[in-house]
């Protein structure tokens, strides 16, 4: 490649803000891999937030680059997959996956889209020192013409706007907005963009828990549960953010608790377990040598934790502590609890994001 910014590009990042600021650029946010798209006439690369390339794993984003993008250039965004119910990111993860012959099926099945907000580089000119107006402004020229396949984000400086999309937003899969001040340059693996993101808290069962990698009587994480309506325990995520000595205290407390997996809901012969619920002595798909087997406790303990938002009937992201709950009966830790965003349609963000039209 032969290009003013070349490959590996470190995205630039933002730091989490509790309000939305005045006097900036607003972008919704979106839900997926984030990626830096070189493209030098036929040669494509995408980038990764780690640096490591995601090119093989998108086939269909490398052929609509070479069609739908300007010849040279070099764009920040973010891979996701739309399907009618919003932004799906458990389909996304399926793509990182070693046979290039699932990786192909899935790309005609579930084709990803690639949403740009950022420019880097046109032709020759290196747009990273520009203020962002400035990139912004050649962005939208530069994605004037393209396809079914890269979109360009929606845009704006009207903070009541930007306030409202936060809320409309969320019921598409998008998990807040984004605040760039209009004179920031490019700058790579530093938070300076803000992020706003949905925080909401829920109590939860403690069902069992991880041991701490660097010692057998210290929690790791705590393994959370909900009631679903037909009675059953379903997983939704876990915490494990804590002080080490909170992480021992909490092993000595929890011995009481530990039961055996023949007598726990997540025994894999529990009514309603399915594909994505913890198992005996499991590990993980991504990470062969990570040990994911847990102890099972009876769900007697409740814990309210904070989280931003559902991807299906999980957290999309690690919740946070936020307080014990021995006031609360386990059984009382439901679904119901969860305050579910007004559904809205991904083509009303960006005209042409529906499923099937990525």
């Amino acid at each position: 490649m032969k290009l003013p910014v070349l490959p590996p590009v470190a995205p630039m990042l933002a730091k989490s803000v509790s309000t939305i600021p005045a006097g900036a650029s607003y972008e919704p946010k979106w839900d997926g891999f984030r990626s830096i798209c070189f493209r030098d006439r036929d040669q494509v690369e995408l980038g990764s937030r780690n640096e490591r390339p995601l090119t093989r794993y998108f086939p269909e984003l490398v052929a609509a680059a070479t069609t739908e993008l300007p010849a040279r250039c070099v764009l920040d965004g973010e891979i996701v997959i739309a399907t009618d119910h919003g932004l799906d990111f458990e389909a996304l993860q399926q793509r990182v996956h070693p046979a290039d012959s699932r990786v192909r099926m899935l790309a005609e099945h579930t084709p990803a889209a690639f949403i740009a907000f950022d420019l880097l580089a046109l032709d020759d000119r290196d747009y990273t020192q520009r203020p962002f107006a400035e990139r912004r402004a050649a962005l939208v020229q530069a994605l004037s013409g393209s396809g079914q396949s890269f979109h360009l984000t929606p845009a704006t400086t009207d903070l009541p706007t930007a306030q409202r999309w936060f809320h409309e937003f969320e019921g598409a899969g998008l998990d807040g907005v984004v605040a760039k001040p209009l004179t920031l340059t490019y700058q790579p693996d530093k938070r300076v963009m803000f992020k706003i993101k949905h925080q909401r808290t829920a109590d939860c069962v403690v069902a069992g828990y991880r041991v701490h990698r660097s010692a057998d009587d210290t929690i790791g994480s705590l393994l959370l549960g909900l009631y679903t309506a037909s009675g059953d325990l379903a997983p939704v995520g876990v915490i494990g953010a804590f002080p080490m000595a909170t992480r021992r205290q909490l092993f000595a407390e929890l011995q009481s608790l530990v039961t055996t997996f023949e007598n726990h809901p997540w025994s894999g012969a529990a009514h309603g377990a399915d594909e994505r619920t913890p198992r005996k002595n499991e590990t993980s798909r991504w990470n062969a040598g990570k040990d994911l087997s847990f102890v099972p406790l009876r769900p007697e303990r409740v814990v309210e934790v904070r989280y931003d938002h559902m991807e299906g009937r999980r957290f999309r992201h690690t919740a946070q502590f936020n307080r014990w709950r021995p006031d609360r009966d386990p059984l009382s830790c439901t679904y119901a609890q969860l305050e579910q965003p007004r559904a809205f349609s991904l083509g009303d963000i960006v005209p042409g994001l529906d499923a099937g039209n990525a």
